[in-house]
């Protein structure tokens, strides 16, 4: 009896420690999180520069993190810059009347006699309207301004959670392999699950950053040159715009391009508007077809509607980093289930689970 009360207290311990400590780390979770997921990807960098020097894994974990740092800081700084000019500048323009929201209405409505029409049937006055626009465009520039200084103020928390996850992954880097070793002594489960499992959460971690980051970019990028090619204004915050959408799969950059396209058409600017839903179509949704099952789909063996699903209940759970958070939490659910069926009703798990079929 006195042996089951302890056991019983001692887990009970554990889980309160367990709680405790999580709870205590929870306002740093994205910089660990993502400190451990940049070890994941960029440990093979770090296992060869480790076999060079084997005498030095310090070093190895800082020139890994370097290279990482180069990637990855500095592109997403120069964009960050740019947005932020772009936007500003965009705004000012539209209110010295530079952009001219009204002349873009009325040739719209003038050549458009659908849009007319539709106008005429809900009862919208144009005048109502381009007040309605104007506003619209003046609230959306004092958001941004007050965005911009949100950010400028929370710099410095930036700075301590960059900090934080690169001072994270170096120590994930350098002795993941024994923490990793460590995780499984303390987990109860036979050798295979313990394998199985590890396995598919860095399949999946790594897998999800570098197909869903690599389309992302590049359809934004490709959204980008078609924006800039038809000197369309802002063309840095629709590429970002389409970046961020593009993580989302089956809906992507067509949420940008295809409205554009469509208001070319009605506008009168046919061969432009088809020109751009062509180049969308065939260009930029060929990316997200022909990439994203061989780096994402294919090495995490997760059906597609399970994809789309995780990707967008972890954006909206977890924010920006809910679209590798969401992925992971299916894999492991899968996998947690395929053990159980393995290990516990004796029958075969489904073959996207088992990694060895």
């Amino acid at each position: 009896m006195s042996e089951k009360l302890e056991s019983r207290f001692f887990i009970g311990l554990l889980l309160g420690v367990s709680a405790l400590f999580a709870w205590l780390i929870m306002p740093f979770f994205a910089a660990v999180f993502w400190a451990l997921a940049i070890a994941i990807v960029f440990y093979p960098l770090y296992l060869r520069l480790y076999r060079k020097w084997p005498r030095w894994p310090n070093l190895a974990a800082t020139l890994t993190l370097l290279f990482c740092s180069v990637i990855v800081v500095i592109p997403v700084i120069f964009t960050l810059n740019s947005v932020i000019g772009q936007t500003v500048s965009l705004y000012q323009k539209i209110e010295n009347e530079e952009i001219n929201l009204q002349e873009q209405l009325e040739r719209l409505v003038d050549r458009a006699p659908p849009v007319k029409r539709w106008l005429e049937e809900q009862d919208i006055q144009l005048d109502e309207l381009q007040e309605r626009l104007i506003s619209s465009a003046t609230s959306g520039g004092q958001f941004l301004a007050r965005g911009t200084w949100t950010l400028g103020q929370g710099l410095f928390s930036l700075l301590i959670q960059l900090g934080i996850m690169l001072y994270m992954g170096f120590f994930f880097l350098r002795d993941g392999k024994k923490i990793v070793r460590a995780l499984r002594k303390a987990m109860p489960l036979r050798e295979s699950s313990k394998h199985l499992l590890f396995k598919k959460f860095s399949k999946v971690t790594r897998a999800t950053l570098k197909g869903n980051l690599v389309i992302a970019v590049i359809q934004g990028v490709l959204g980008g040159l078609a924006f800039w090619f038809f000197n369309i204004p802002g063309v840095m915050i629709w590429s970002v715009l389409m970046i961020i959408l593009s993580l989302i799969p089956a809906v992507g950059a067509g949420l940008i391009w295809g409205p554009v396209a469509i208001y070319m058409l009605m506008a009168g600017d046919v061969w432009q508007g088809l020109v751009l839903i062509a180049y969308g179509v065939f260009v930029i949704g060929l990316v997200d077809n022909i990439l994203r099952p061989i780096l994402v789909g294919r090495d995490t063996r997760m059906p597609d509607y399970l994809i789309l699903i995780s990707t967008l209940g972890g954006l909206v759970l977890f924010g920006a980093h809910g679209f590798v958070i969401g992925p992971v939490i299916a894999a492991l659910f899968m996998v947690c289930w395929g053990i159980f069926i393995q290990e516990f009703q004796h029958l075969e798990p489904p073959n996207f689970i088992d990694e060895d079929k």
